[in-house]
C-alpha cells in the first residue's frame, strides 16, 4: 500500500502509523486537515458513484483529516464491492480511486442429468452464488461441496464437480460447473453380526435399505443414504425392544465402499441381551383423573413380554387424556425397576399434569380468498375455554376435509407473560378449488364412459359447492347440476339443491331390456348429530318415461299394461342416518361406516313404493399395513296402495362392486325371452350382501399411497317379490383385487373365481373399472 500526498507532505513516522492502524489493504494519504472543495470517484465500472458517496464520512464543505480517511477506507471495503481502495488529495479535491471486485455475469452447468439447471441455481443461492452477485472464490468452493453432497444423497459416490471461471469484459466472470455424475452406488450386502433370536433375513425385512431387487428401479431402496440407515437402525432397535429385549444395543456400524465406488457393504454389530417380562405396573403422581379410568389406558400388564411401543403408547394415552381436560403440558414418565437376575422390569408411570391452561384467542392466517367464518365454523375448540387436545385435533381434521387448502398447520404457543394461557394459531395455504375436468373411463360393464365435470367447491370463498356434470356411457347418460350449502344454518345444517336428466339403456346388459328417460330435481338437508353421526332428509320429483321392446320380460309389460311403455312419475321423500369414523375414504385403515337410508314415493302421482337399505362396514388394521374389512348390506323394497312395484327400481347384484366374479347385475331371479331364447336377469326387491376383504401392500411398494391389493370373499344375491331371504341361495366368490390411484383416475382390477355358480349364471374371471370412483 502506497501513501501519497500531493499537497501536504507529512512525517514518514506518521504515515507508517496510519498504515499499521488500517486493517484493510488500500491507500490513504497522511494529510493536514483541510476543507473539501469537491469529491471525485475514479475506477468504477458497475457501481453507482452514489454508492461510494453514501459510504464516505465527509461531505463537500466539511473538514477532512486522517481519522476520516481511515474510516472511509474501512467503510468502502465493508461494502464487499471493492478489492482495492485509494484515497488521495489534490488542490483540496478528495479523490477516491477504487478497483471493483469481479461480478458473476452467468452461471452454466454441463453434465447435470439428475438435477435440472433451474433447481441447481436455486441451491447455489443458498450459499451466496447467483448471477449479478460479487464473485467470491471461497463461496465457489462451498458450492462445489454442496453439489457433491446432493449427488452423494442420491448414492452417486463417484460424482465429480469441476469449476471453470472465465473472465469477461467490464470486470465480470462466467462460472461453469462441469459435472460427471457417474453411476449410482448399489448396496451389495447388509450383514448383521450378533443376532441369535432372529435370522438375518427376518431383520433385513424390517429395513428400508436393501440389496438390488426387481422393484429397486422404482423404490430406489438399494441406494445408500445415511438418513435411511439411521432410520433402519432405529427400526432395528424398536423391533428388538418391542419383542422384550430391554438391553438390546447396536455396538457399531461400518459402511465400506469398493475402490471403483460402485458397491457398498454395510455391517451392523449388535448385542441382543436377554428377554424381559413385565413384573408390575403402577401409577404415581397427581393423576387428577380417576385412577380406574387411567388404568384402562395402560397397554402393558404384569406377566407380558416387555414392549417399548406399548410403554410409549401408554404414556401418550395418559398424557392425551389429561390434555383433554386442559392440562396441555402434562408429563407422564415411565420409570423402570429392572431385575437383571430374573430378567423382569416393573414400571411406574409418574404423572405430572402441570398447570391447567385455556385458549385465549384463535388466530387464522393465510386465507386470502376463503372467508374467516368458513374456517372458524370447523373449529371445535372455543376461545376462553379450557384447552382440549381432542377438540384441537378434530378441528384440524375438519379443516383439512374441506379440501380448500393444500396445507393446514395448527400451533398452540404460550401467551407471553402468563402460565395458564395459550393461543390457537391456524395457518392455511389456499389451493385452487375450482376445476373443469374432461375425462374418459373404461368399465367392464359400461364400456367407454366420456364425461365433463365443472366443480367449484369454495364458491366465492363461502365454502358452498357448485357442480355441473355430464357423463355418457353405453348404459347410463347423466346430466346434473347441484348446489350445496354445508352451513345453511349456523349450527351446521346443510342444504342441497339438485336437478338432473338421466337416460338408461339396458340392451348391453344381461338383464331384461328396457329404456328409461328421467328428469327431475329435489332439495335435501343434512343435520349433524355429533362429530361422526348425521341425519339427512330430502324431497324430490321424478318424471320417468319407460320404453319397452318386443323382447322385454312379461313382468315389465305387466307393470306398464302394454308392450310399448308407460309414464311413471313420482314424488319421493327420503331420509337417512350415517355414522362415519373412517380415517380415509379411498384407502381406509380403521373405522366404521354405517348407513341407513330409506325412500318413499308419496301417493300423489303414478308410483307408490318404498325402499330401505342398511350398510355396515368395519375396518381394522390387524398388523401394520394390513387392514381387514368386513361389510354387510341388506335391502328391502315393496309397493303399497295396490300398485305394482316399479321394476326399474329393482335391486341388482353382481359385478366389481358387489359379488365379484359374476357379471354385472346378473344375479337373482331370471326369465327367458320366448322369441330369442335369451336369458334375462330381472333384479329383485330384496338383497343380501357380505364381503370380507384383507387389504395389503403390494410387495416392493409397501410405502406407496397409490397402490393396494386385497384378497376377498364375497357372498350375496337378490330375491324377487314372491321370494324370501334365503341364505342357501347366496352366491359366493373369492379372488384378488388391485386398487391404483392412477393419473387417469382410480383403477380397480379384480381376478375372481365363483365358488358355487349355478346353471344359467353369467360369470367373469376378470373385471375392472377405470376413471370412476369406487
Amino acid at each position: 500500500m502506497a501513501i501519497q500526498n500531493l499537497k501536504h507532505p507529512k512525517l514518514k513516522l506518521k504515515s507508517m502509523l496510519l498504515l499499521v492502524s488500517s486493517l484493510y489493504a488500500g491507500s490513504v494519504m497522511a494529510l493536514e486537515p483541510f476543507q473539501v472543495k469537491d469529491i471525485r470517484v475514479e475506477g468504477i465500472q458497475r457501481t453507482e458513484a452514489g454508492t461510494v458517496f453514501s459510504h464516505l464520512p465527509v461531505k463537500v464543505g466539511e473538514i477532512m483529516d486522517d481519522d476520516l480517511a481511515s474510516q472511509a477506507i474501512k467503510s468502502l471495503y465493508g461494502t464487499g464491492f471493492f478489492k482495492d481502495v485509494r484515497i488521495e488529495a489534490e488542490n483540496d479535491v478528495l479523490i477516491v480511486t477504487v478497483q471493483e471486485r469481479a461480478a458473476i455475469a452467468q452461471i452454466d452447468f454441463s453434465g447435470n442429468k439428475s438435477f435440472p439447471t433451474d433447481k441447481m441455481k436455486e441451491g447455489l443461492k443458498q450459499v451466496g452464488i447467483s448471477e449479478s452477485q460479487i464473485f467470491d472464490k471461497s463461496q465457489l468452493d462451498r458450492a462445489e461441496q454442496e453439489i457433491k453432497r446432493q449427488y452423494l444423497s442420491q448414492g452417486k459416490y463417484g460424482a465429480s464437480v469441476k469449476t471453470v471461471v472465465t473472465p469477461l469484459e467490464r470486470n465480470r466472470v462466467a462460472v461453469r460447473f462441469d459435472i460427471e455424475e457417474g453411476a449410482v452406488s448399489k448396496i451389495r450386502d447388509i450383514n448383521i453380526v450378533g443376532n441369535k433370536a432372529y435370522s438375518i433375513d427376518d431383520l433385513r425385512a424390517e429395513f428400508l435399505l436393501t440389496t438390488p431387487n426387481w422393484m429397486s428401479w422404482w423404490n430406489k431402496d438399494d441406494q445408500y443414504s445415511k438418513q435411511k440407515l439411521n432410520a433402519d437402525l432405529e427400526t432395528l432397535r424398536s423391533f428388538y425392544m418391542n419383542k422384550g429385549y430391554l438391553e438390546f444395543n447396536i455396538d457399531s456400524t461400518q459402511v465400506s465402499i469398493t475402490p471403483d465406488k460402485k458397491d457398498i457393504y454395510i455391517t451392523i454389530n449388535i448385542t441382543e441381551g436377554e428377554k424381559y417380562t413385565i413384573s408390575e405396573v403402577k401409577l404415581a403422581g397427581e393423576t387428577l383423573v380417576p385412577e380406574d379410568e387411567l388404568r384402562q389406558l395402560i397397554q402393558v400388564q404384569a406377566g407380558e413380554t416387555f414392549s417399548r411401543e406399548k410403554v410409549t403408547q401408554t404414556s401418550k394415552a395418559i398424557s392425551d387424556r389429561l390434555s383433554n381436560d386442559g392440562y396441555a403440558f402434562s408429563n407422564v414418565n415411565p420409570v423402570p425397576e429392572i431385575n437383571k437376575e430374573q430378567h423382569t422390569a416393573a414400571f411406574t408411570f409418574f404423572v405430572d399434569p402441570g398447570k391447567r391452561v385455556y385458549v385465549r384467542r384463535i388466530n387464522v392466517v393465510g386465507n386470502t380468498r376463503t372467508r374467516d367464518e368458513v374456517i372458524r365454523r370447523e373449529v371445535r375448540q372455543l376461545e376462553s375455554a379450557w384447552y382440549a387436545s381432542n377438540k384441537i385435533d378434530r378441528s384440524k381434521e375438519r379443516i383439512v376435509r374441506t379440501d380448500f387448502f393444500s396445507d393446514v398447520n395448527v400451533e398452540t404457543p404460550a401467551v407471553p407473560g402468563t402460565a395458564d394461557q395459550v393461543d390457537l394459531n391456524i395457518s392455511v395455504t389456499e389451493k385452487s378449488t375450482g376445476s373443469v375436468q374432461f375425462g374418459a373411463g373404461l368399465s367392464s360393464n359400461e364400456g367407454v364412459v366420456f364425461g365433463i365435470t365443472v366443480n367449484q367447491n369454495n364458491f366465492l370463498g363461502t365454502g358452498n359447492r357448485v357442480s355441473a356434470q355430464v357423463n355418457t356411457g353405453k348404459v347410463n347418460t347423466v346430466y346434473s347440476l347441484s348446489y350445496t350449502d354445508p352451513y345453511f344454518t349456523p349450527d351446521g345444517v346443510s342444504r342441497g339443491i339438485d336437478v338432473y336428466r338421466r337416460d338408461v339403456n339396458t340392451s348391453s346388459l344381461n338383464i331384461g331390456t328396457y329404456n328409461t328417460s328421467s328428469y327431475g330435481g329435489g332439495v335435501r338437508f343434512g343435520i349433524p348429530l355429533n362429530e361422526r353421526d348425521g341425519l339427512n332428509f330430502g324431497l324430490s320429483a321424478d318424471f320417468t318415461k319407460v320404453e319397452l321392446r318386443a323382447n322385454s320380460p312379461i313382468q315389465y309389460q305387466d307393470f306398464c299394461g302394454n308392450t310399448t311403455g308407460c309414464t311413471s312419475n313420482s314424488v319421493v321423500a327420503s331420509a337417512g342416518w350415517v355414522h362415519d369414523s373412517r380415517d380415509s375414504i379411498m384407502f381406509t385403515t380403521k373405522g366404521v361406516l354405517q348407513r341407513l337410508t330409506g325412500e318413499l314415493a308419496l301417493p300423489v302421482l303414478d308410483l307408490e313404493y318404498y325402499k330401505i337399505d342398511y350398510k355396515h362396514a368395519w375396518f381394522k388394521e390387524v398388523i401394520p399395513a394390513y387392514t381387514l374389512m368386513l361389510n354387510g348390506e341388506i335391502g328391502y323394497a315393496d309397493s303399497y296402495g295396490n300398485k305394482n312395484y316399479p321394476f326399474f327400481k329393482n335391486f341388482y347384484m353382481g359385478g366389481v362392486n358387489s359379488v365379484r366374479g359374476y357379471d354385472n347385475g346378473s344375479l337373482g331371479p331370471r326369465t327367458t325371452d320366448t322369441l330369442s331364447g335369451r336369458d334375462f336377469a330381472l333384479g329383485g326387491t330384496k338383497r343380501l350382501l357380505a364381503n370380507a376383504e384383507l387389504y395389503l401392500p403390494i410387495p416392493g411398494l409397501k410405502e406407496s399411497k397409490q397402490f393396494r391389493m386385497s384378497a376377498f370373499i364375497d357372498a350375496g344375491n337378490v330375491f324377487g317379490p314372491d321370494e324370501s331371504y334365503d341364505f342357501g341361495g347366496l352366491r359366493y366368490s373369492t379372488g384378488l383385487g388391485l386398487s391404483w390411484i392412477s393419473p387417469f383416475g382410480p383403477l380397480k382390477l379384480v381376478f375372481a373365481k365363483p365358488l358355487n355358480s349355478k346353471s344359467g349364471d353369467n360369470t367373469q374371471a376378470i373385471q375392472f373399472q377405470l376413471g370412476q370412483q369406487f
